[in-house]
């Protein structure tokens, strides 16, 4: 099963991670990213952009309005991801208790990424998309 292991900080978190030497943050980040190749689990992994570089598209009227980042009232920004493939959601866990996000205001949200196969097979849209994966060696 496939899980996204979604890094989270309060603003203060990221304000206080300004001060970080990035090479520290991608020597820490890649030692764990490694464990995880090592151990024939991750997917995916990428950073996400400072939030001020994005924007939102809201679809609370139409046409959908677009407004820079970054975002009102934000409690929590995404700072991004890891994809693993693990046997459980237990072991998902284990994985993002051992994430190098230590600190106040850092967190890690778990999700299971639905796989193609849970949903209805003989539904077009659904053939067309694994068809799609097919050609490009996702499946």
């Amino acid at each position: 099963m496939k899980y996204m292991l979604i890094m989270r900080a309060s603003d203060e978190a990221m304000a206080a991670m300004q001060g970080v030497d990035f090479n520290e943050v991608l020597e820490t980040m890649g030692r764990f990213n490694d464990e995880m190749i090592s151990a024939g689990v991750l997917v995916a992994a990428e950073g996400l952009d400072d939030a001020e570089k994005g924007v939102v598209v809201d679809y609370s009227s139409q046409p959908p309005v677009v407004t820079d980042g970054p975002y009102g009232e934000t409690k929590e920004l995404f700072g991004g991801y890891w994809i693993v493939d693990v046997a459980s959601q237990e072991e998902a866990i284990e994985w993002a208790k051992r994430a190098p996000l230590g600190g106040p205001g850092m967190k890690a949200e778990i999700r299971r990424v639905a796989s193609i196969d849970e949903f209805p097979q003989d539904n077009v849209w659904i053939q067309k998309e694994r068809a799609w994966r097919e050609a490009t060696g996702q499946l």
